[in-house]
């Protein structure tokens, strides 16, 4: 099978450290040609995908109206890997976030959101120490401590959450409940010069997955996005950037769909599963990891790029370089959804799988996301 290659497009991880560059921190390139600022703002909207964006530009006047080019996020496109990126400035293959749910050796497969066993629930917290599962340092981190006054904007609910001391610790968080204050709370922390502030959006991902991307709810929720921009952009204070990113697109998933923990064929030899719907990881028994290929290849057929660990690495599709103990993360199967297919799991994740929206995989609708840059 003829695998993917990324394109070669600019990288969502580039993104704070090009603003970090244009704010003068030293250690940092800027790749994205940003101009010379002493303020910036990136706002995250979760699931906001650059063709989403492009077939429903009409809800999004604001977003329309500004300068937009395309980000490629890397593989898998899901949220922890996003998030990841962002904090770090690097790809999956080198932060180690390498889906929604992966194996840590030693604590099994973990929910990297919830911070978790998969799919048992266990909080692994106090027995897996985020600052450990993700050792490197932060943009956050790093931006602070050349005397940049650093601020996350965010939901309080994540505000002592595993994934945020993982991923955007060294920054002042700002816990918020709603479109008011965080807005208002964005605009506070760029009061400052220099300042950086990272602010997050949840909810148009929530509706992707729950009514499907481009039904009416959710593009509702992205005319409430706009608006946020909007105020955003009118108040934004004298040499401020704001850049509008996402952390990946959204796919709706058909009816076409297998169900892995009820199909024989995919379970041979298996171990462990991890990743997402759209996204796999496949874990294998000792020895089983060519037949576990094969099967999997021959079960799905060209409804999915089916990939050996090497194979995946070797596609350059965990980014250009892959760190010796984020290897044993990766499945020794990788398992990346085509079209609109889905690889569910009902039994193990009931809630995952009901969902009508998607993501994860390789396919442009997941993998590029909007860069749209307003400046004061």
């Amino acid at each position: 099978m003829d695998l993917p290659t990324l394109q070669d497009r600019p990288h969502l991880g580039q993104v704070i450290p090009a603003a970090l560059a244009a704010l003068g921190v030293e250690g940092f390139e800027n790749t994205l040609d940003f101009p010379r600022l002493s303020r910036a703002c990136v706002l995250l909207v979760d699931g906001l995908g650059w063709e989403l964006l492009n077939e429903h530009i009409s809800d999004a006047p604001v977003l329309n109206a500004l300068s937009r080019s395309s980000l490629q996020v890397g593989y898998p496109a899901t949220t922890a890997a996003g998030l990841a990126a962002i904090g770090t400035g690097v790809s999956s293959g080198e932060h180690g976030l390498a889906g929604y749910t992966f194996e840590v050796p030693g604590a099994g497969v973990i929910n990297a959101l919830r911070w978790c066993s998969h799919p048992g629930g266990l909080d692994l917290r106090d027995r897996l120490r985020p600052e450990e599962v993700q050792p490197l340092p932060t943009t956050f981190s790093r931006a602070a401590a050349a005397g940049v006054e650093t601020t996350v904007v965010s939901s309080a609910e994540f505000a002592d959450s595993a994934l945020t001391r993982a991923v955007l610790r060294g920054a002042r968080y700002s816990g918020v409940y709603a479109f008011g204050d965080l807005a208002a709370a964005t605009l506070h922390a760029l009061r400052a010069s220099p300042s950086l502030c990272y602010a997050y959006h949840s909810q148009l991902d929530m509706l992707g997955h729950l009514y499907g991307p481009g039904s009416p709810a959710w593009r509702m929720q992205l005319r409430q996005v706009d608006r946020l921009v909007e105020s955003l952009v009118d108040e934004l204070p004298p040499g401020c950037m704001l850049a509008v990113v996402a952390d990946h697109g959204m796919v709706h998933v058909a009816d076409s769909v297998v169900d892995v923990d009820a199909t024989p064929g995919l379970l041979g030899g298996v171990r462990a599963i991890g990743g997402e719907v759209r996204a796999r990881h496949v874990y294998t028994v000792d020895g089983a990891a060519s037949t576990v290929l094969s099967a999997w290849r021959e079960t799905l057929g060209d409804r999915a790029w089916v990939a050996s660990r090497e194979e995946a690495i070797e596609a350059g599709w965990f980014g250009p370089s892959v760190g010796d103990r984020i290897r044993a993360r990766i499945g020794d199967v990788v398992a990346a959804a085509r079209g609109e297919f889905g690889l569910l799991r009902r039994r193990a994740e009931p809630l995952e799988s009901s969902f009508l929206g998607q993501h994860g995989s390789l396919t442009t609708a997941e993998q590029l996301v909007p860069l749209v840059v307003a400046y004061s």
